[in-house]
């Protein structure tokens, strides 16, 4: 009786952790390299996949937080990520872009105003 116990309670664990790690990898949430964007929100927004944007955002260097960027790497990471993804789709444009990263970038526009460097 203890083993047919322990084999329930073990698939049990199995079927959860498999649905658990299924929903974690399928569309990542937010970025590591920047964990307060909703990927899935942006890229919804966007007419992208979640996969797009993320391999699209993991080629800009934003500035570290709690920190303003330079303007050089303000227009520096634009013109990367604006490019990468125009070509997941070319609608996007750069207004485009920043109204809907506006709208998801902690602190919104005024957090991207780039330093006096």
């Amino acid at each position: 009786m203890a083993n047919g116990m322990n084999i329930r309670i073990t698939a049990s664990l199995l079927v959860a952790i498999m649905a658990l790690s299924g929903s974690a990898v399928a569309t990542p949430a937010f970025l590591p390299e920047d964990p307060k964007r909703p990927v899935d929100k942006i890229s919804h927004d966007l007419s992208i996949r979640p996969e797009q944007f993320t391999a699209c955002f993991r080629k800009v260097s934003p500035a570290p937080q709690g920190t303003r960027p330079t303007a050089e790497r303000v227009h520096s990471n634009k013109a990367i990520l604006l490019s990468c993804l125009q070509k997941a789709n070319a609608n996007i444009t750069n207004d485009r872009l920043d109204e809907v990263m506006d709208r998801y970038r902690p602190g919104r526009r005024e957090a991207q105003l780039p330093t006096n460097e």
